[in-house]
C-alpha cells in the first residue's frame, strides 16, 4: 500500500485528513452507486432490536383490527371523510389545533431528544430502519445468503441460480409491499370498509385499486432499490442531526483513545504485547464497516450517514471477545466521555432536557384527554345590533354543536352568567338531540333583563349539559347592550 493510500485511510481522530467527508460511502468517485452488502449482525443489541422491531410490527398490523368496547377503532385516519381516531377517541377537523400543537411538540421533542440522546430513534424506532433491516434485509439474507454470497451472486452471470433467487426475492418483496399497502389503506378506510372493497373487487373500486398499485410500487422501490439512500440523501432528520449534536450528545461512538493508542491501530498478532508497542485495541479487522447498513466507517467519528443501528457495536464486541480484549471499543458514549475517560451520568443538563421532554409530552397528552366530548360555539351574528322588548335586551348568535363521540347526545343549553338570562335555539328551544359525529348549526337568541346590564359589552357564559345534568362544555362570548345613560 502506498503512503498516499495509508494517509487517506487514517482517521480524523489522528487529525490527518477528512477525505471521507468529501465523498459518499455509497457512491464511486464517478458518481455511480456503490451497492451496500451489509453482513448479517449478531449480538446483544441485535437481539434487543429484533424484539423491539417485532413488537412494533405486531402493533402496526394489529391496530387497524382492534376496536374499543364502544366499537371505535384504536387508530384510524380517514382523510377523505375527515374522521380520525386516536387511542379510540374520535377527532374531527375542529380538533386540528391539537394536531398542530402535537406537530410543534414533536419537532421540539426531536430537537431536545437528539441534543441529548443522539439518533437513537433512527436505529430503534424509525419505520424506514424497521422495514429495511428487520424485514427486507432478513428476506435478502434468507434468499441470497450473507454478505459474501450476496457479493458473489451480484457478480455472477444470469444463470438458473441467479434468476431463481432474484425472482424469489423480488416476489417476496412485492408481496410484502402489497400487504403493507393494504394495511395502510385499512388505517384510512377502516377494516369493515376495506374488507367490503376487497370483496367487491377492483372493478367497482378502480380508483382505490390504482392507488394501491401506485403505493405498492413506491414502497417496493424504496426498500428494494433506494434503500439506505433514504437515510443518507432524503431524510431531513439526518441533516438536522449535524447541527444538533455536540460533545455531550450520546451517540454510537468509537473509543479512539483506546482504539488508536499512541502508535495507531494494527492487525492482530498472537502473543504480541500491544500496550508495550503503543498499539491500540483496534485490530483493523473492518468488521464494523462490513456490517454497517449505510457503508460508513464508524472509526471516522460522527457522520450524518450513521443511523445508530448498533450493528458495529455487536460486531466489534464479538471480535474483542475472541481475541481476549475488553468489549466496548464501540459503544454508546459522548465525545467528552471518550476524551475525558468518564462514565455516563445524569448531569444537570441531561436532567433538565429530559424534564422538558416529559413536560412537552404531558401537555400534549393532557390536551388529548381533557377536551370536551361536545364542542360548543356561540358567535355574535355579524352586523346585528341588540333589540329591546319588554325591558329585555336581545342579542342574536350563531351556534355550532359538534358531537365528537360515537354516541347520540341529548343536550340542554343554559346561560350560567348572568343567572337570570334566557336562551332560545331557533327550532330546538333549550334542548336538542345530536347524532354521533355530527354537527348542528343554527341561530339562537339570548335575553337579559335590562336592569342587569352595567356595561355596553359584557361577558356571558353559555353552558351545555347532558341529560344527567353533567356539564359537558361552556363557551364565553360577549353580549352587547345599550349605553348606561339610556337607562
Amino acid at each position: 500500500m502506498s503512503q498516499e493510500t495509508e494517509d487517506k485511510n487514517k482517521t480524523t481522530i489522528e487529525g490527518k485528513t477528512e477525505d471521507f467527508r468529501e465523498s459518499l460511502a455509497t457512491a464511486e468517485e464517478s458518481g455511480k452507486r456503490k451497492w451496500v452488502f451489509a453482513k448479517k449482525p449478531h449480538g446483544k443489541y441485535t437481539r434487543y432490536r429484533d424484539i423491539v422491531s417485532a413488537t412494533l410490527l405486531i402493533l402496526l398490523f394489529a391496530f387497524p383490527f382492534i376496536t374499543t368496547p364502544g366499537g371505535n377503532p384504536i387508530f384510524q385516519f380517514d382523510i377523505l371523510n375527515r374522521q380520525f381516531y386516536v387511542f379510540g377517541s374520535y377527532f374531527s377537523p375542529s380538533d386540528f389545533y391539537l394536531f398542530g400543537i402535537g406537530l410543534v411538540t414533536t419537532v421540539v421533542f426531536i430537537i431536545v431528544f437528539t441534543v441529548i440522546y443522539g439518533r437513537i430513534f433512527c436505529g430503534w424506532i424509525c419505520p424506514q430502519t424497521i422495514f429495511m433491516e428487520h424485514v427486507f434485509r432478513k428476506i435478502e439474507f434468507l434468499v441470497d445468503g450473507d454478505r459474501n454470497k450476496q457479493i458473489r451472486l451480484s457478480k455472477q452471470e444470469w444463470d438458473s441460480e441467479k434468476i431463481r433467487k432474484r425472482l424469489l426475492k423480488w416476489t417476496l418483496f412485492a408481496i410484502f409491499s402489497f400487504v403493507v399497502s393494504n394495511l395502510f389503506l385499512t388505517y384510512i378506510f377502516g377494516k369493515k370498509e376495506m374488507l367490503k372493497m376487497i370483496v367487491e373487487g377492483p372493478t367497482k373500486n378502480m380508483t382505490l385499486f390504482v392507488s394501491l398499485i401506485i403505493f405498492t410500487a413506491l414502497f417496493y422501490f424504496v426498500f428494494a432499490w433506494f434503500r439506505e439512500q433514504v437515510c443518507t440523501f432524503v431524510c431531513p432528520y439526518g441533516r438536522l442531526q449535524g447541527v444538533l449534536i455536540d460533545k455531550d450528545t450520546i451517540n454510537i461512538t468509537y473509543d479512539f483513545v483506546r482504539g488508536e493508542g499512541t502508535a495507531g491501530r494494527s492487525k492482530w498478532r498472537k502473543n504480541e504485547d500491544r500496550k508495550a508497542l503503543g498499539k491500540g485495541d483496534c485490530i483493523d479487522c473492518g468488521q464494523c464497516v462490513v456490517v454497517c447498513p449505510t457503508g460508513i466507517d464508524i472509526r471516522n467519528g460522527n457522520q450524518l450517514e450513521c443511523v445508530n443501528c448498533t450493528a458495529c457495536i455487536d460486531a466489534c464486541d464479538d471480535v474483542m471477545t475472541k481475541i481476549g480484549l475488553p468489549t466496548g471499543l464501540i459503544r454508546y458514549a459522548s465525545e467528552d466521555m471518550i476524551e475525558k475517560r468518564t462514565k455516563f451520568k445524569f448531569n444537570t443538563r441531561i436532567i433538565a432536557y429530559t424534564a422538558v421532554l416529559f413536560i412537552l409530552v404531558s401537555v400534549c397528552m393532557s390536551l388529548l384527554f381533557i377536551r370536551s366530548n361536545v364542542e360548543t360555539k356561540f358567535l355574535k351574528v355579524v352586523g346585528t345590533q341588540f333589540t329591546i322588548e319588554d325591558n329585555q335586551v336581545i342579542n342574536e348568535y350563531q351556534f355550532i354543536f359538534i358531537n365528537k363521540t360515537t354516541d347520540k347526545k341529548t343536550l340542554n343549553v343554559k346561560v350560567l352568567k348572568p343567572e337570570n338570562a334566557d336562551i332560545f335555539l331557533m327550532g330546538y328551544g333549550t334542548h336538542l338531540y345530536i347524532d354521533s359525529k355530527r354537527t348542528i348549526k343554527g341561530t339562537a337568541t339570548v335575553k337579559i333583563p335590562q336592569s342587569l346590564l352595567k356595561h355596553t359589552k359584557e361577558e356571558i357564559i353559555i353552558a351545555v349539559f347532558d341529560d344527567q345534568g353533567n356539564k359537558i362544555d361552556e363557551y364565553k362570548t360577549n353580549f352587547i347592550g345599550p349605553l348606561k345613560e339610556r337607562f
